[in-house]
């Protein structure tokens, strides 16, 4: 029986035994960390032990030094300053990050983020003329503006610098056959993909991967090097830098950028951070969560913290998120966080009603067939800050890249993801001359459209992916990271497993396959609805409890003796002061 997955697994290395007796580990742990591309014992080492002391120095990032001293300059001035932001959890993390580092300093910090159905994404000329008229003696945009040409001219005309700081793509000209990238005319851009002449292609920043908050909270350090005149900052503003890989780690979860190298030592830091955060949002965020006192992971930030957050701007505005993580008192934080609490239930209930319409139309439609392999939805009325959350789904359900477009008043306003290997961005650009705007990064990108336009988009964007996506990409695949017998896996791997984490994108929860386990009695439904499975398998006399989410329908299908494969994530189950290891399983063949 095949379950239409695509197994993956790596080939054993041959390295894996002395890497493991240098680093005094198991075979399989040291066979994940080269699966992961680390091969060097002293990065292992590093990646095994995580220190801030390996994050990279602000200075290399171009741009960033010059940027630093004007904000610098500014604060002794004291000129206001406007941190333009974003309404999603990476710009008010961003937002929240360089206000505070500001105000610690002694300037004058205040926040613009603008609305999301109202302005969209990204600088707008009406937003930059209200903030030069108001008297803004700088502006600095977070997670935006890379693609905000006309703003920054504007800006510069009215005699207000701009610095712009994202980690979005750009935009590209091919005016004289060759490939360019199209900039802003800023005061300062500070993105970590370009280099010191401002094209991708002369790149050195070692960490390309930042995201919003993590490019924010470098500007905040290389701010507190420039104030001080010095490469160590000052105890105060050490201790907030601390204090900041909390903001940074939510940015970076959210966003859901690699979680390697220098992010993922962020997210470490930043999860302990979050426990012990002495910011009166925080702590109200994770009070309405119900998470206080629990050690956090990145599930607790991706899946209960970051959705609240993103649920103001998604169905209100987030100045609210903001001003909950930077001016609010604790009766006005705990205040924000309850209605941010309401908020995300509701969009609950419009993801849930629009995801079922939208894959009503998929399959009305035909995307569902192979010869489909980039899906385009659009529908009057669909709430225009849930569909993006709808698109993740919608690509979690087919497994191909799928834009989802509000239409109201002629006009469409879309929002995309995508799967590993198909850079969305760019996919928009191919289809540029259909849109209004759009932007975005490789898994993740948003539009404009007239609607109008709709079926030549649709049209253009499915030619797109047909030649971009051959048919084995369209089947979801599993990496697996090494074959197991079920008598290695037990507690001490596990937590010495746990070592690997934090987890998320590119640096996924170690799965395991286990081959040729026979199922020792019959499966037990479980769940509400009986859309799981419990079930005990057995090898060689060792036996390990396993639950299979979302895999009910195997029921009928699984007899007591059967013989099976198993992709499993191996986790830790406790019960009644008692430790056990159970299998989560994420996929099932059988032999």
């Amino acid at each position: 029986m095949q379950t239409g997955k695509r197994w993956n697994i790596a080939l054993p290395s041959p390295a894996a035994q002395a890497l493991a007796d240098r680093l005094r580990t198991s075979p399989l742990i040291a066979q994940i960390l080269i699966n992961r591309g680390l091969v060097d014992a002293d990065e292992c080492a590093r990646f095994l032990s995580p220190s801030l002391k390996y994050l990279h120095e602000p200075s290399q990032i171009p741009g960033i030094t010059q940027a630093a001293a004007r904000i610098v300059q500014a604060i002794g001035q004291r000129q206001k300053v406007i941190i333009y932001g974003d309404y999603d959890v990476d710009g008010i993390t961003a937002t929240a990050t360089l206000w505070h580092a500001i105000r610690l300093l002694g300037g004058q910090a205040e926040y613009y983020i603008p609305h999301r159905l109202d302005e969209g994404y990204g600088l707008n000329s009406e937003a930059i003329a209200q903030i030069c008229a108001d008297g803004a003696g700088l502006i600095i945009s977070v997670d935006c503006g890379i693609t905000a040409l006309a703003e920054a001219d504007l800006a510069r005309e009215r005699g207000v610098d701009l610095i712009i700081t994202d980690h979005h793509e750009w935009r590209w000209s091919n005016a004289d056959g060759l490939a360019r990238p199209v900039l802003p005319r800023a005061h300062t851009i500070v993105h970590p993909r370009l280099g010191p002449d401002g094209t991708p292609a002369t790149c050195t920043y070692p960490n390309p991967n930042l995201c919003g908050s993590g490019v924010a909270f470098k500007l905040a350090w290389a701010i507190g090097q420039a104030h001080g005149n010095a490469l160590r900052v000052s105890d105060s503003f050490r201790s907030f830098l601390i204090e900041a890989t909390a903001l940074a780690a939510l940015g970076t979860v959210a966003d859901v950028v690699p979680l390697t190298g220098e992010n993922r030592m962020l997210v470490h830091f930043g999860l302990g951070g979050l426990k012990e955060s002495r910011l009166l949002g925080i702590r109200a965020l994770i009070e309405s969560a119900g998470l206080t006192g629990r050690k956090l992971d990145s599930y607790h930030v991706g899946f209960l913290l970051a959705p609240r957050l993103n649920a103001c701007g998604r169905m209100g505005h987030a100045r609210e998120a903001v001003e909950m993580l930077t001016t609010a008192d604790a009766a006005r934080a705990r205040e924000i966080a309850t209605y941010l609490e309401q908020q995300n239930r509701q969009r609950q209930e419009l993801e849930k009603q629009i995801f079922e319409q939208a894959t009503r139309q998929v399959i009305e439609l035909g995307m569902d067939k192979d010869d489909w392999r980039g899906i385009v939805l659009a529908a009057e009325g669909w709430h225009a800050g849930v569909i993006g959350i709808v698109a993740s789904r919608i690509v979690g359900r087919f497994n191909k890249p799928t834009i989802m477009v509000s239409l109201s008043n002629g006009h469409g306003h879309g929002s995309g993801r995508s799967i590993p290997g198909f850079h969305l961005a760019r996919a928009l650009s191919a289809c540029g001359e259909h849109l209004e705007t759009h932007g975005g990064h490789e898994m993740a990108a948003g539009l404009r459209l007239q609607s109008g336009k709709l079926e030549q988009f649709r049209r253009a964007f499915r030619e797109y992916a047909a030649g971009e996506l051959p048919p084995e990409m369209l089947t979801p695949e599993l990496r697996i990271d090494a074959v197991a017998a079920l008598r290695q896996i037990n507690v001490p791997l596990v937590l010495d497993l746990a070592r690997l984490g934090p987890f998320g994108t590119a640096n996924p929860r170690p799965l395991i396959a286990c081959m040729n386990v026979e199922l020792a009695a019959a499966p037990r439904r479980v769940g509400r609805s009986g859309d799981h499975l419990q079930f005990v398998v057995r090898q060689d006399g060792t036996s390990i409890k396993c639950i299979a989410f979302n895999h009910g329908h195997l029921f009928e299908r699984l007899a007591p003796g059967a013989r099976l494969n198993l992709a499993a994530e191996p986790t830790i189950n406790e019960y009644n002061d008692r430790r056990d290891v159970q299998l989560e399983v994420k996929d099932v063949q059988l032999v």
